[in-house]
Parts: C-alpha cells; sequence; structure tokens
C-alpha cells in the first residue's frame, strides 16, 4: 500500500516541461526542496543528497516516451548516537557513587534524592 499517490496527466507546453524540469533540477543541484506546479496547486517535495534514478526511453507507435524516475526513502536515516563525552560519563560515575556527609549528618548532595538518601541511615 502507498502513503500518497499523485499523478497528473495533461497536455504541456515545452516551456511548462521545461520550468517543471528547471525546479526539480534546481533542487537536486542545490538540496532543498522541489516546488513543482500541478496546475490545481503545488507540491513541495524535499530531495536528499542520495538518490536512485531511473531512465526509459520507449520508440514505438509513432511516439517516444521518456520517462524519468527518482526514488528515495521518506524517512530521515537517524544519527548514530555519539559516545559519552568526559563530563557526561563522571556524571554517571558521581550518581553510583555514595553520597558525602556533610557536619550535620545530612547528605552533603542536595540534588534530587539528597535528602531521602540521609533519612535512610
Amino acid at each position: 500500500m502507498k502513503d500518497l499517490k499523485i499523478e497528473q496527466k495533461r497536455p504541456l507546453s515545452r516551456l511548462e516541461a521545461a520550468d517543471q524540469l528547471t525546479a526539480l533540477a534546481t533542487a537536486l543541484r542545490e538540496g532543498g526542496e522541489a516546488e513543482l506546479d500541478l496546475g490545481s496547486g503545488t507540491l513541495s517535495l524535499r530531495v536528499p543528497d542520495d538518490l536512485h534514478g531511473e531512465m526509459e526511453v520507449e520508440i514505438g507507435n509513432g511516439e517516444i516516451e521518456l520517462e524519468i524516475e527518482f526514488k528515495w526513502p521518506t524517512g530521515r536515516k537517524r544519527a548514530a548516537p555519539s559516545p559519552p563525552t568526559a563530563a557526561a560519563q563522571e556524571g554517571v560515575t558521581r550518581k553510583s557513587a555514595p553520597a558525602r556527609r556533610g557536619r550535620d549528618g545530612m547528605s552533603a548532595d542536595r540534588g534530587k534524592g539528597g535528602k531521602r538518601a540521609a533519612a535512610k541511615k
């Protein structure tokens, strides 16, 4: 099942065909979005850096058919999580260390859970 399919068949002048191809070519060259005029509205497509392309030419029955097809995934790839920094690793170490006691016997760590840790002893 397709998420969305828009198909349009209509006569075009050379200028209209060139305008659509130019909008697509600009998005391919510069990145970003292609704005394609559909007559009844405009379709905006985000064009990624890498895509798959096919070109097909059929000649027969007194006609030439040229199909240019580009495919790319709809979702963005998630970046792999970056390794923790030294500060983040140090923070994990501190959380697992026992709470320090102040002069009053209470936890010197007044952060989240500091009073709870002192009350248990």
